[in-house]
C-alpha cells in the first residue's frame, strides 16, 4: 500500500520537477515525522500514519486578483489566511518555478501524473497476474447438477442451515400465488413436488464441460465464459438451447430447456423471473491469453465505477453495522482495516495453494490502485482531479475571452474552493472514521 502511495506522489514529483516547479517536500504518509532526509532542495521522508501521501509545490495558490473586494467578511478572511500560508512558501529566487505560473497544460499534467501512475501500476498488476499467475475463475466445467428446481424463496430453504444433506426435492411447495414456496400437503390443490431440474432432465452430468451454446464456441477457462452460458440460460425461460459438453473424451450435443424460476437479480437487489437450469459452475486458478487483458480490464473498471458510485446510498447500511449492530453488508465499502483482515484469512487459509494466495494479493493491490486513480480524479477539491478541472477551466475562459475581444482573466484562483475543500476533506475523513469502526466491531469475512 505504501508503495502504491509513493509511486502516486513520484509521478506528480517526476513531472513538477520536469517542468521546473519547486517541491520542497515528498512525503508518505500524514502525521508527525517518522524519518526524512533532504536531498537538495527536497525534503524526502516518511510519517507515522500511513493513509496516504503528498508532495508541497511552491506556489499552488497564486495570488490575490486586482480588484478583488476588500470588504471584510468571514469566509474572505479565511480565504486571505489559506493564500497567506501557501504564498509564505515562495521565496525570492523562486520566480517562474511557482505552480500558478506554468502554462495550464504542464499543471494538467501534474495534477494527472499521480492517478496515471496508478493506473499504470493496476494494469501492470493485473496483466502479470492474468497471463502469468492466473486468476480464480467460474470455469464451464459442471461440479453439481441439482435433481429439483427450488424457488429462491422456498421455505424448506430455511432447513438447510440446520442440515446440510436435508432433501429439497422431497418436499412439497405451493407452486402459484402469493404463497408459491411455501411448504404445503403433498396431494392438496396448488402443491406438488419440485420438478427435476432441467439439467438433470437432459442428462447432464457433475464433470461435464460445456464447451458451445447454441453453436458459439466457448474456452472453459475464460474469465468470462460461465456469464456467457448464465446468460443465455436467463434469458431463455420454455425456450431449447444446445450444449455441446466434452465427457470422457469424446463430444455431444444436449438439448436443455430452462424452466421459468424465481431467481435472485444479478445485481443483488430482490428477485427477478428468468430461465434456470440446474448446474454450478467448479472454480480454478486459470491463466488468460494477453487478448484478454482489455475486456477483463473493462469490465473491472466498469464494476469499480459502480461501486464508487454507490458509496453515499450505502452509507446509512455501513452506519448502522457500525454502531446499530444491523448485519454488515458483503458487498458494501470496505476500508484499508478490512483490506488487511481479508488479506490475512486469505493467507491463513490451508485450502489456497501458493499461486491462488499470489494472485489475489496481486488482484487486491491492482484493484486498491485503480480505486485510486477513479477516486483521485474526480473534479473535486482538493483531490488532483479538482486542480485538473480547475486548469481546464482557466484555460476555456481564456480561449473565450479571446475569442470576445477582452484581456486573458489569468491564473483560476483556486483560494475560492478553500471551503468546498474542507467539507470534502471533512467528508473523507469522516467516511475513513466510520469504515474504520465498522471494520473493527463488525467486519466483513470470508467465511
Amino acid at each position: 500500500m505504501l508503495f502504491s502511495i509513493g509511486f502516486h506522489e513520484f509521478g506528480h514529483f517526476y513531472w513538477a520537477r520536469k517542468f521546473g516547479m519547486r517541491v520542497p517536500q515528498f512525503m508518505v504518509g500524514f502525521g508527525p515525522t517518522l524519518y526524512s532526509r533532504r536531498k537538495g532542495e527536497t525534503e524526502y521522508g516518511v510519517k507515522w500514519v500511513p493513509l496516504g501521501g503528498y508532495i508541497r509545490i511552491v506556489g499552488m495558490i497564486p495570488p490575490a486578483e486586482e480588484g478583488e473586494s476588500k470588504r471584510a467578511t468571514r469566509m474572505r478572511s479565511f480565504i486571505a489566511e489559506v493564500r497567506g500560508a501557501a504564498l509564505d512558501d515562495v521565496l525570492p529566487t523562486d520566480g517562474d518555478r511557482v505552480f500558478w505560473k506554468k502554462p495550464w497544460w504542464q499543471r494538467v499534467v501534474v495534477m494527472s501524473a499521480g492517478p496515471l501512475h496508478n493506473l499504470i501500476l493496476a494494469v501492470v498488476l493485473f496483466t502479470l497476474t492474468l497471463t502469468t499467475i492466473g486468476t480464480q475463475v467460474l470455469t464451464t466445467t459442471v461440479s453439481q447438477v441439482p435433481a429439483c428446481v427450488i424457488p429462491s424463496n422456498a421455505q424448506s430453504i430455511e432447513r438447510l442451515q440446520d442440515d446440510p444433506d436435508f432433501d429439497l426435492c422431497s418436499v412439497p411447495l405451493v407452486t402459484t400465488g402469493p404463497d408459491a414456496g411455501q411448504e404445503c400437503q403433498e396431494g392438496t390443490a396448488n402443491c406438488a413436488l419440485p420438478a427435476e431440474s432441467p439439467a438433470a432432465e437432459a442428462g447432464l452430468r457433475p464433470g461435464d464441460t460445456i464447451t458451445a451454446v447454441d453453436g458459439r464456441a466457448l474456452d472453459p477457462t475464460a474469465w468470462d465464459s460461465w456469464t456467457v452460458v448464465q446468460s443465455a440460460v436467463r434469458a431463455s425461460p420454455d425456450q431449447p438451447i444446445t450444449l455441446t459438453v466434452e465427457r470422457d473424451g469424446s463430444s455431444r450435443d444436449l438439448t436443455v430447456t430452462p424452466v421459468p424460476n424465481t431467481v435472485a437479480d444479478l445485481d443483488g437487489e430482490g428477485t427477478v423471473t428468468a430461465g434456470y437450469l440446474g448446474v454450478s459452475p467448479a472454480d480454478r486458478l486459470a491463466r488468460q491469453s494477453i487478448t484478454e487483458v482489455p475486456a477483463y480490464f473493462g469490465n473491472i473498471v466498469a464494476n469499480s465505477v459502480d461501486r464508487l458510485l454507490e458509496i453515499p446510498e450505502r452509507v446509512p447500511a455501513l452506519f448502522g453495522a457500525a454502531f446499530l449492530g444491523d448485519q454488515r453488508d458483503p458487498n458494501g465499502p470496505i476500508g484499508i482495516v478490512g483490506v488487511g483482515r481479508i488479506s490475512g484469512e486469505v493467507f491463513s487459509f490451508d485450502d489456497f495453494s501458493g499461486l491462488e494466495k499470489l494472485s489475489f494479493f496481486l488482484g487486491l493491490l491492482a484493484s486498491v490502485n485503480l480505486v485510486l486513480f477513479l477516486f483521485n480524479l474526480l473534479p473535486i477539491y482538493p483531490l488532483d482531479g479538482g486542480h485538473v478541472a480547475g486548469a481546464l477551466y482557466e484555460k476555456a475562459r481564456a480561449v473565450v475571452a479571446r475569442r470576445r475581444g477582452r484581456p486573458d482573466p489569468g491564473p483560476f484562483d483556486i483560494a475560492r474552493l478553500m471551503p468546498v475543500a474542507y467539507v470534502v476533506a471533512g467528508l473523507f475523513i469522516a467516511l475513513s472514521a466510520l469504515l474504520l469502526v465498522a471494520d473493527v466491531v463488525n467486519p466483513i469475512t470470508l467465511q
